[in-house]
């Protein structure tokens, strides 16, 4: 699989603590680091910007970047990225070093198609429940898939899909899947509809309230006291 991403990083001390990311941030840009590959981890930083807009992409979390520092290039992927909790500002990202000839295990997502036509919903009326968004993965990078394709054209009523139904790529293993864990994907069934009995007009003025005392009889009127 190609890089569909390409990022230019600066290098940056990695020793100069909290307040040296503060300042990058304050300058538009972002601290990072990269490991892995057998290698001691680098700290850099990208521009927030250029970050923002290739974030929008679902393929950006699931493909192989290419991060440029200087004349070199290295493939990695992204395997953390911290936003800020109330503004649209990317804080950190954790990338990892891509070996060729060595496994990655990511997380990819499902790709949920022709619910429209399943006959559970078509014609039996039911309600589509995703159970499961996304699945981790292990393959050498040139296999990872961008997504998996979750086909529901057969589904019928109360009827699910597994890990063990879906079709993986070439070389492409589920990891709940290798640890025994058949979970569901995604399931059609009888949507859910509770309905309560109207009470009759005025009947909840009418009954008395629960524990309450009946109202005592009006009592007669008095005679007037100087009446004979």
């Amino acid at each position: 699989m190609k890089a569909s991403f390409e990022l230019v990083a600066e290098l940056r001390d990695g020793t100069q603590g909290k307040g040296a990311s503060r300042r990058l941030r304050h300058a538009g840009r972002v601290p990072a680091i990269l490991y892995g590959g057998h290698v001691e981890p680098t700290c850099l930083s990208f521009e927030q910007d250029k970050l923002q807009v290739a974030s929008q992409n679902e393929r950006f979390f699931t493909t192989l970047l290419t991060i440029k520092i200087g004349d070199k290039a290295q493939p990695a992927i992204l395997k953390d990225i911290q936003r800020h909790p109330s503004k649209p500002v990317i804080l950190h990202l954790d990338l990892q070093r891509i070996v060729e000839n060595e496994e990655i295990r990511m997380s990819i997502p499902l790709h949920f198609i022709n619910a429209n036509i399943a006959p559970g919903v078509k014609t039996g009326g039911g309600q589509v429940s995703h159970l499961l968004n996304e699945v981790e993965v292990t393959c050498l990078p040139k296999d990872l898939p961008e997504y998996i394709e979750v086909d529901m054209a057969k589904m019928e009523l109360n009827q699910s899909l597994h890990l063990s139904d879906l079709v993986l790529p070439a070389n492409v293993e589920l990891v709940l899947l290798a640890h025994g864990r058949d979970e569901a994907v995604v399931s059609v069934h009888h949507a859910r509809v509770v309905e309560e009995a109207a009470a009759p007009a005025g009947a909840e003025a009418a009954a008395p309230a629960a524990g309450a005392k009946p109202a005592a009889a009006a009592a007669p009127a008095k005679k007037d006291a100087g009446k004979k």
